[in-house]
């Protein structure tokens, strides 16, 4: 029978996302193999984690493409981005504190694609008057992924509600985010 590596890896990313310190053997049980077949096709952690990156730059890309970012106010795109990300918002929480991934110069470059395209979007607002310019596009797209990561956190913890995770971060960003109008 051949290994279902998308279950395997989202079964990871599932357990990972709750419990970072979890162990090989909890992922094997977890995703319902033995120990020594997720070691034939993950050699350890750091291979797992690896292939879980690739992942989430996949699932982000993906997300990003059907967010449509670029079309529409940048505040539309910004919800349409946060509606995107959810399903994958656990494995993004997850992959922005493994500090391995983002050290020495061995950084995968999809990271850099990801923070442009954000990047992007942040900058179009600003020059469309839409958002604030005394924040940098870079600590915008940051601010982001940490809301991300902490309100998928808080969802699993069940301190808020699923439902109520693209209002919050939507309006917590913008809030900050907009541009005021002086009247």
């Amino acid at each position: 029978m051949a290994l279902d590596r998308e279950h395997v890896l989202h079964t990871a990313a599932a357990l990972l996302s709750r419990k970072s310190t979890a162990t090989m053997d909890e992922v094997a049980r977890a995703a319902g193999i033995g120990r020594a077949t997720l070691h034939r096709h993950f050699a350890g952690r750091d291979a797992l984690v690896k292939a879980l990156e690739q992942l989430g730059i996949r699932e982000f890309e993906a997300a990003l493409d059907r967010a449509a970012p670029e079309t529409g106010s940048a505040s539309e795109g910004l919800r349409r981005l946060v509606a995107e990300m959810q399903p994958a918002a656990d494995l993004l929480a997850f992959l922005v504190t493994e500090n391995q991934l983002f050290e020495g110069d061995q950084v995968n470059e999809g990271w850099a694609r990801l923070d442009a395209r954000v990047s992007a979007l942040f900058r179009r607002g600003q020059e469309q008057g839409e958002f604030r310019i005394d924040l940098t596009p870079a600590w915008l797209t940051e601010a982001l992924y940490g809301l991300i990561g902490s309100c998928a956190w808080a969802v699993m913890d069940g301190r808020v509600a699923k439902k109520d995770f693209q209002y919050m971060i939507a309006e917590l960003l913008l809030g900050g985010a907009r541009r005021s109008v002086e009247k």
